[in-house]
């Protein structure tokens, strides 16, 4: 991943203390399987019929790799993660009117807590983020 100053559409935000990851040690050598917390913008289909409309929401989850080995810091982490294939790991989403994802309640509210005001605020960075990482 690379990052940029300049919001784009496929751009993630992250929180860089979040990283977490298990090293697995097999007779090649070792892998590590890591993630990281992450925000992030799409454009989606909401309603039916005449009143479908597209609207912007905000999502929450995660970015994971697995890599040949421990990365030194989540910098190290993003700037080895080079297959965008898959995306986030969404968790949750916000589009100004419902919100989607199968958690219990009161992750839902920490979720909202910070997806409200992110999508009040689009395209600007979420407090406490590190953005904008694109593939």
């Amino acid at each position: 991943m690379i990052r940029k100053d300049a919001f784009t559409l496929r751009s993630y935000a992250v929180d860089l203390s979040s990283l977490t990851g298990d090293v697995t040690t097999h007779e090649n050598g070792s892998t590590y399987r890591g993630r990281i917390n992450a925000v992030w913008f799409r454009r989606k289909t909401r309603g039916w019929g005449a009143a479908k409309e597209r609207v912007t929401v905000a999502c929450i989850g995660y970015l994971w790799d697995s890599q040949s080995d421990e990365p030194a810091d989540a910098h190290t982490f993003l700037e080895r993660h080079d297959d965008g294939r898959y995306g986030g790991e969404c968790e949750g989403r916000w589009d100004g009117t419902s919100y989607w994802g199968n958690v219990p309640l009161t992750v839902q509210n920490e979720h909202l807590a910070i997806l409200r005001p992110m999508l009040a605020a689009y395209p600007d960075l979420p407090d406490g983020y590190d953005g904008w990482w694109r593939f």
